[in-house]
């Protein structure tokens, strides 16, 4: 004979809608700008709903003074806990310099292909700098058109 245990599953039936829409690169760089003045590169995800409201922001990696080590899974994973409809990317450059190196181009353009694979789209990628006369403090890899976001 079997004796059969009952688990009992409680869900949420509606969830608090958060209240910050993220809808340009500034307002991710105003998030994320406790990252301007740290040592070390660090990399972080903003996940977001289908109406483009913060769900969480959550640290992928720390880095080395100039290098982090991101991988897509670690990128996606709180998104899809989260049941994310979209991700910001968003890294600092301790040197100040918001510029995107060629390891930025390549990781983003990687990280799309993997969003398009998960239908979790990936709105840009900011990079953290200093603010200085002539620039505004990050770079939208989007806005510089270095990577192509639509998702094609």
């Amino acid at each position: 004979m079997h004796h059969y245990r009952t688990a009992i599953i409680q869900l949420p039936l509606v969830k608090d809608t958060p209240t910050v829409a993220v809808k340009t690169p500034a307002q991710v760089a105003e998030i994320c700008s406790d990252m301007v003045d740290l040592a070390q590169e660090v990399f972080q995800v903003l996940v977001l709903s289908s109406k483009n409201k913060l769900i969480t922001r959550c640290m992928v990696s720390i880095g080395l003074l100039d290098a982090s080590l991101v991988h897509p899974r670690e990128v996606f994973r709180q998104a899809i806990i989260e049941h994310g409809a979209a991700i910001a990317l968003c890294h600092n450059h301790p040197s100040g310099d918001s510029t995107a190196s060629a390891e930025d181009i390549r990781i983003t353009k990687q990280l799309i292909e993997c969003g398009n694979i998960l239908d979790i789209k990936i709105l840009d990628h900011v990079i953290i700098g200093k603010k200085t006369e002539t620039q505004p403090g990050f770079l939208s890899m989007r806005e510089s058109g270095l990577c192509d976001f639509s998702g094609k």
